[in-house]
């Protein structure tokens, strides 16, 4: 962990999968706490309380850490701790001795200008990042006195979502020594009663969670307490070491004796339904599968595991096919069959023979798919009334047919046209888990990330459970127009067994009396229809029970909701639209103070010699861990931002606007004001470092250095390609070196090391550099330019021998004037002229006469590749070719450009 303190605090993020409230590693032997903790470091924690408040589903968590410096000089201790990710933190404090810093929650834009001062001068930052599968890691840490103390308290909110017929709360334990005090508190109420609730500890056996849990419940009221003396925290009766360390999980469900549950106060109102009894329906499902080679090895094996218990679970009545993707289609049937002993062994006998082809055509898969439940739902009547569900698996880049995102997002969201569901699994983390999401929301459905891992097959099982059981599709829930002004998701697909939809809003005013609930939808052989009503005499005992805790909690959770999804609906807008939907978004998460990826926390007060006051972002999920680098630098993860390539519609077009340079390696120039492209290429050995960008008066440079491939033939001279490029502006400290392998940081200051497989923005300074995974790199300097860097993978059997890079400019308008290098020398206006055209030696091609900086230059007519915009496939661009490596185009000599180093 890389940390830098200031006179009053020092915020690190910390980068373990680790749940930890700790006091920071012993540099020497540790001490024996008077009150029989371990002190480490002479630091200890004397209380670390978890309380959980659950009203109506709406879950608000506290977690309150004391840390003791018994020391006789001043210590670091550390607040370190893991909340489930799909929460929201609203509150954060630190006391430390009479002080008191308190977050304030603003906009993001506005949190990071008032940061950007002392940003620039480096020291603090602060973020909520990934950790694990469902949780995501809160670090901080401040600086005590001798003999004194600091009490950390966070407070994060969250709507507990039903799956497989009960409600889960996970609490992470892991304070890594004794604790004096430690406390688990759980406190449930539900309004229509509590039906079951347990409580497990995955770090006791069995026998010592029944003796130290106290659980219990009855009526509305459920409580679970974990209060452990310190002797019962020891891993044996002598050891000075924890065993607390895993989950503390609580789980429970509510009374179902109805269809409705409707909860109104304070003019908001929260909506739960999870009818039981129901007959199952039937349904269609269709499995699509990706078989490309990166599935090779525990990938396939587990996905055949899981397809074969899954095929066992199909029951008697459902309808069936499986279709597999690779470099081609293919499908079991071509069409649903019905799920008999039959149809099911040859299914089986499919699944366990099918082999692994080529790439990546994930957009015929889903078309493939999507047609075989199309026809079956136009051409069988009784197939009609199931419910259709299709389930694609994939663990990478779609690389063969159809390969633009924004063109497969298209396809399939015509093809299903609304009428079913469509639920995406990533296998891994190679695969662009955002562009699945944003296919799974367009089409009514969801995506989940499949971990690489020993269960795999089990997560699998587990996600299709949760689908496996539809009770009811085309659920629509009603309100009287006139009485609601505000309204959540309230229409449906499908409702499966085990979960439970809820929709929230906000009752216009004086229209209580008028208020009610209809429910409509479609179950097995009838329609189902319902009305919720509300009881008054109800809700106002329930208020006398609760009081304002329910009044707060039904209208935060609809605020919750209501923000949760216009981040999903943000996500599949572009421009204005975008823009407005997010600016809705933004005011909710402020007026409710909510850490949002819209919003960032401000520790207010809490300020270093240099007047930074730490910052606390809620990252993405495929946000990455971040290091903090060298004394007076900084990068900061700025994971709301959104990652794709940047718009044209964003880069300022100048009058020569340089594609860049590719491949072997061939120079593109367009010339908008001829309309047309001039290229030429270097010819070089491997090894060779050549200066592409320089800027005298501010030092920016780009650098590239050649890699080499064999000769393809006798007389042919060997390929090169850029294998290295260094990117470097002194003015602000800024260096990265970026290969087909690693993306780094300021490496001579141990700067952060990022792979091609990571998504990520951060910022340094007046520098932004955004990594879209697998593709490109953009970085952008401000008052400076903006340049593209292109990520090229190689496939087995391909011409050229190893992965390499492409680099393209995309703004110079503000570069000087004296800019050079190979390419900068042309961001400046030039003119030529182009004449003389005749079949040249190769009578395919065109020759001409071209005059270009008073000189007279023999150019052929080519066709190159600028893989800017498409980085698998690239766009052909017609350009006058200049031969013996740009002679009188360029100007000097291609020599003149050969520098020592990237850097």
């Amino acid at each position: 962990m890389h940390c830098m303190m200031g006179l009053r605090g020092l915020l690190c993020v910390c980068l373990a999968s680790l749940l930890t409230l700790q006091a920071m590693p012993a540099q020497g032997s540790p001490t024996r706490s008077p009150k029989g903790g371990k002190a480490v470091d002479g630091v200890v924690i004397r209380s670390l309380k978890v309380n959980c408040k659950v009203t109506s589903r709406f879950s608000h968590c506290v977690i309150t850490s004391q840390v003791v410096n018994n020391a006789d000089e001043a210590k670091e201790v550390a607040f370190d701790v893991e909340i489930p990710r799909t929460a929201f933190i609203s509150d954060f404090a630190i006391t430390a001795g009479e002080n008191a810093f308190l977050g304030d929650i603003k906009d993001k834009v506005t949190a990071w200008k008032q940061y950007r001062k002392a940003a620039i001068s480096g020291e603090n930052a602060g973020l909520v990042r990934a950790s694990g599968r469902t949780m995501e890691q809160f670090a901080i840490q401040v600086t005590t006195g001798p003999r004194s103390k600091a009490t950390f308290r966070l407070t994060y909110e969250e709507v507990l979502r039903r799956k497989l017929m009960q409600y889960d709360i996970v609490i992470k334990v892991k304070p890594k020594q004794l604790v004096q005090h430690f406390e688990i508190d759980v406190d449930i109420f539900e309004p229509r009663g509590i039906s079951k609730l347990d409580a497990q500890a995955s770090f006791l056996p069995k026998e010592l969670a029944a003796q130290l849990i106290k659980k219990s419940f009855s009526g509305k009221e459920g409580h679970v307490l974990f209060h452990p003396t310190v002797g019962q925290q020891q891993s044996c009766p002598t050891c000075s070491t924890t065993l607390l360390n895993g989950d503390f999980k609580v789980t429970y469900d509510v009374n179902r004796d109805k269809a409705c549950d409707l909860l109104v106060a304070n003019n908001h109102f929260a909506h739960f339904f999870a009818p039981q009894n129901l007959t199952k329906l039937n349904k269609n499902v269709v499995f699509v599968i990706d078989i490309s080679s990166s599935m090779e090895g525990q990938k396939v094996k587990q996905t055949k595991e899981a397809l074969l218990k899954i095929l066992g679970d199909l029951r008697p009545g459902d309808y069936f096919d499986l279709v597999l993707f690779g470099s081609a289609v293919q499908s079991w049937r071509g069409s649903l069959v019905q799920a008999s002993a039959a149809n099911l062994d040859a299914a089986r006998n499919f699944v366990q023979h099918f082999s692994l082809a080529g790439s990546t055509n994930l957009n015929g898969g889903l078309l493939q798919g999507i047609e075989i439940l199309n026809k079956a739902q136009g051409s069988l009547p009784e197939l009609s009334n199931h419910a259709s569900i299709l389930i694609m698996l994939t663990d990478g880049e779609p690389t063969e047919g159809v390969t633009d995102h924004t063109q497969i997002l298209k396809n399939v969201r015509d093809a299903i046209g609304g009428k079913f569901p469509l639920y995406n699994l990533g296998f891994g983390h190679d695969v662009d888990l955002k562009f699945l999401e944003v296919m799974s929301l367009e089409n009514n459905g969801r995506v989940q990330r499949i971990y690489e891992d020993h269960d795999a097959t089990q997560q699998l099982q587990g996600f299709y459970e949760q689908v496996a059981n539809p009770l009811l599709r085309d659920v629509e829930l009603l309100y009287p127009w006139d009485a609601v002004s505000a309204l959540t998701q309230h229409h449906h697909k499908q409702y499966y067994e085990g979960s439970e939809i809820i929709v929230a809003g906000r009752i216009a005013d004086h229209k209580l009396s008028s208020f009610k609930a209809d429910v409509q939808a479609y179950g097995e052989g009838q329609e189902f229809k319902t009305t919720c009503l509300v009881d008054e005499e109800e809700m106002k005992k329930l208020l006398r029970e609760r009081g304002h805790m329910l009044e707060n909690h039904v209208e935060r959770l609809w605020a919750y909701l209501t923000i949760q999804e216009l981040l999903d609906k943000r996500m599949k807008l572009e421009g204005a639209e975008k823009a407005n939907v997010s600016a809705k978004a933004l005011k909710m998460s402020l007026a409710y103070q909510f850490v949002t990826p819209l919003t960032s926390m401000i520790i207010r007060g809490m300020a270093d010699q240099d007047g930074l006051e730490p910052l606390i972002d809620k990252a993405l999920e495929d946000s990455l861990p971040l290091e903090m680098v060298g004394p007076r630098k900084i990068f900061m993860l700025l994971a709301s931002q959104p990652s794709p390539t940047r718009p044209s519609s964003e880069v300022q077009q100048l009058p020569n606007q340089v594609t860049g340079v590719d491949t072997d390696p061939h120079f593109l120039i367009h010339v908008p004001q001829k309309e047309d492209t001039l290229c030429f290429n270097i010819n070089e050995e491997p090894g060779v470092v050549l200066s592409l960008v320089q800027d005298p008066d501010t030092g920016f440079s780009v650098n590239g250095q050649l890699i080499g491939n064999e000769a393809s033939g006798p007389g042919k001279h060997e390929g090169t390609y850029f294998g290295r490029l260094g990117i470097a502006n002194p003015a602000t400290g800024f260096q990265m070196e970026v290969t087909p392998q690693n993306i780094t940081l300021n490496a001579g200051s141990g700067g952060p090391i990022f792979s091609w497989r990571d998504q990520a923005s951060l910022r340094q300074n007046e520098v932004v550099v955004t990594i879209n995974r697998k593709r490109n790199l953009v970085v952008s300097v401000e008052d400076g330019g903006t340049f593209e860097v292109v990520l090229h993978r190689v496939w087995k059997g391909s011409a050229i021998c190893q992965d390499f890079l492409g680099f393209y400019v995309l703004d110079s308008h503000r570069m000087s004037a004296r800019t050079h290098g190979l390419l900068g020398q042309f961001f400046h206006p030039f003119d030529y002229k182009v004449f003389d055209l005749h079949p040249g030696s190769d009578p395919t091609r065109t020759d001409a006469t071209m005059v270009v900086k008073k000189r007279r230059l023999m150019v052929t007519r080519g066709l190159q590749k600028d893989y800017s915009k498409d980085p698998w496939h690239g766009a052909e661009v017609t350009c006058w070719f200049i031969h013996n490596n740009g002679d009188g185009l360029i100007d000097g000599v291609h020599t003149d450009y050969i520098v020592p180093d990237i850097f």
